[in-house]
């Protein structure tokens, strides 16, 4: 690519909003990288991860043959899954699997255009970076990011280029959510004067891995290379197949499960980011050795950066020591609730005649209905081994294609992670976190949050 090509992308890369491109804005580069309707597309796995293995690949299954899709390589910097990876996708496939040591290698042979990202949380942004300068489309598992400095440099890396980037936030392909975001849009529904997000289990187990921990061997992976950008430390078979209990290596709660939910507040509300949040909570119960917490609830408040005088209240709770496994997701209006675990609007709460006519007011309920071809949330131990997932895979297998925008862009990642960063900064700090829009960074007091 010549310097005045690099340059010109360079410049309409990034808006004043910082971060939009529209889904026509192609290149004529990027016309000509358009994969025929009779070309097979070359997948490659960054990271054979349980989400990989238990959620990517049936879904992709459903699809690859109709689409033209093949599975060619396996990368992951230990042996083992290395190994076991290439093995299942053989087996999957009925064609031999290139396993590669590391990402560099599987870039380096010009073997794969797209790639499956399901490594650990804190790799995903850079991953992402790695795969579109590799020229690749990528599915990025969420969290996108769990600094703003990894996620800053993911999304200009993503933009300064023309590849597909779908964020695994399927809830984004979901008829009831699509449904859900339709109905809100239009006004129906009035403003949104709250949110209640809930995530409970009981699960002890949970993202604990003991029947691997005596398997993982130093000299069998890539501790280095694990590390990435975070600070040196001594290898810990823990915090390398348990990350999710241990920062700096995850969040925890906000990460993988609040990204979730905060994501269809952005989406159904159009705002970007909270304007501030609050957290408390603690190991209350599992007593393992973990750092992040086990139990926590989150208050943002969100509403226009310039209008601190409107807005709505967002509360996220989640606790792994007692629950069923059923998120919930409950948008209030002062006519009633839209509540996406029965997936139904209904006038419950609404302002009804006797306490309006005390005030000379209006009535202000909504009606009974339905969100039209609605699928139940489905919340298994791999958070999506389900329809949404499939149909958020085909999306972005379709758009590979089409070279359309995906259902969750990288705009939606870059996003999500503003919350979940900001929650993590509340958490850690004790302190009412805010965010900084000129310099984009999440601010805890008056200095930037740093791990």
């Amino acid at each position: 690519m010549s310097q005045s090509r690099r340059d010109f992308i360079r410049k309409t890369a990034i808006t004043s909003a910082g971060f939009y491109m529209g889904a026509s804005a192609f290149s004529a580069k990027s016309y000509r990288n358009i994969i025929g309707s009779n070309d097979r597309v070359r997948v490659g796995v960054v990271g054979f991860s349980d989400r990989h293995r238990s959620s990517h690949i049936p879904c992709f299954m459903n699809h690859y043959k109709e689409l033209n899709f093949d599975l060619v390589a396996v990368s992951d910097i230990w042996k083992k899954r290395r190994e076991d990876g290439a093995a299942m996708w053989k087996e999957k496939m009925q064609h031999d699997v290139v396993a590669c040591r590391n990402n560099e290698e599987m870039y380096d042979k010009k073997l794969v255009d797209a790639v499956f990202i399901s490594t650990a949380d804190f790799q995903h942004a850079l991953h992402a970076i790695e795969a579109v300068k590799a020229g690749c489309d990528a599915y990025v598992e969420k969290p996108f990011a769990e600094t703003m400095e990894d996620n800053r440099a993911a999304l200009k890396a993503i933009k300064a280029t023309d590849r597909i980037v779908q964020i695994g936030s399927q809830r984004r392909s979901g008829q009831n959510y699509i449904a859900a975001n339709e109905f809100i849009k239009s006004g129906k529904f009035g403003g949104i004067t709250m949110v209640e997000l809930t995530w409970n289990v009981n699960q002890p187990g949970r993202w604990r891995r003991p029947a691997l921990l005596g398997q993982l061997k130093e000299e069998d992976t890539d501790w280095k290379r694990f590390l990435l950008n975070r600070p040196s430390d001594s290898f810990d078979v823990r915090k390398y197949l348990e990350f999710r209990l241990f920062w700096p290596y995850s969040s925890g709660l906000p990460g993988q499960w609040m990204s979730h939910q905060i994501d269809t507040v952005h989406w159904f509300s159009g705002l970007q980011h909270p304007r501030s949040v609050v957290a408390n909570g603690g190991i209350y119960m599992w007593k393992d050795g973990r750092k992040n917490w086990d139990t926590m609830t989150a208050v943002f408040d969100y509403g226009p950066v310039n209008d601190p005088g409107t807005g709505f209240q967002v509360t996220f709770s989640s606790r792994m020591h007692n629950g069923d496994e059923h998120p919930a997701e409950i948008y209030y209006s002062n006519g009633g609730e839209l509540n996406l675990i029965t997936n139904k609007v209904s006038p419950k709460g609404g302002l009804t005649k006797k306490f309006a006519d005390e005030m000379k007011m209006e009535p202000n309920l909504l009606p009974e209905l339905s969100l039209s071809e609605a699928e139940p949330v489905i919340a298994s131990a791999n958070t999506g081994g389900d329809m949404l997932t499939s149909n958020h895979i085909r999306n972005w297998m379709e758009c590979i294609r089409s070279r359309q925008k995906p259902h969750a862009p990288v705009e939606a990642g870059y996003s999500h992670s503003i919350a979940t960063i900001m929650t993590n900064a509340a958490a850690h700090t004790g302190k009412k976190v805010w965010f900084d829009e000129k310099t984009q960074e999440v601010m805890a007091g008056d200095k930037p949050f740093k791990y």
